[in-house]
């Protein structure tokens, strides 16, 4: 049974998606990295989103994902309901903070683990692209970072960006930092 704040936020975005699309289409250009950062970007395996909220603190929602850095912006597949998708279609919060490296899963057994805090660290600006052509760029980026894995997950992804289960996310280092 869906719960009535999930059907509001599905419905509400829904309704604010094609404004979201059509901001995407055209890319904004991307804030200079220090090089060791842009580094760690071409090598990592992984990043850590958080969303920004409008007073520019970080929200409670921190992760781990897979990611591709592509045309300087880290370009991520997420499902639509997670709160990276969520956060971007639903409550309008166009800003995020993303940590470099690998420092294990934040969620744990038993707490949270917060060490990727001491990692290189940017703000960017988020937007959905729909390209089928980045889609292609960014499985093959997969193909070569997550060969286990990818191939239980590259059907899923296509499918899902096919369907509107997921969004492709661009994260574009923001100049305002």
């Amino acid at each position: 049974m869906i719960d009535r704040r999930t059907l509001l936020e599905a419905m509400a975005g829904l309704l604010l998606a094609p404004a979201a699309l059509a901001r995407a289409q055209t890319p904004p250009a991307a804030a200079p990295l220090a090089p060791a950062l842009a580094k760690a970007l071409a090598e990592s395996s992984f990043v850590y989103v958080s969303p920004l909220l409008s007073n520019g603190e970080e929200s409670r929602c921190h992760g781990e994902v897979w990611y591709g850095w592509i045309d300087d912006a880290v370009v991520i597949i997420t499902a639509t309901k997670s709160w990276k998708s969520r956060s971007l279609i639903v409550r309008r919060l166009n800003r995020a903070r993303i940590w470099v490296g690998d420092y294990g899963r934040v969620k744990k057994m038993m707490g949270t683990n917060e060490a990727f805090r001491a990692g290189p660290s940017f703000e960017a600006r988020t937007e959905v692209v729909r390209s089928a052509q980045m889609i292609e760029r960014l499985l093959s980026i997969y193909d070569k970072k997550y060969p286990a894995e990818i191939k239980n997950w590259r059907g899923p992804m296509r499918a899902g960006l096919a369907d509107g289960s997921r969004l492709m996310l661009r994260y574009v280092p923001d100049a305002r930092t």
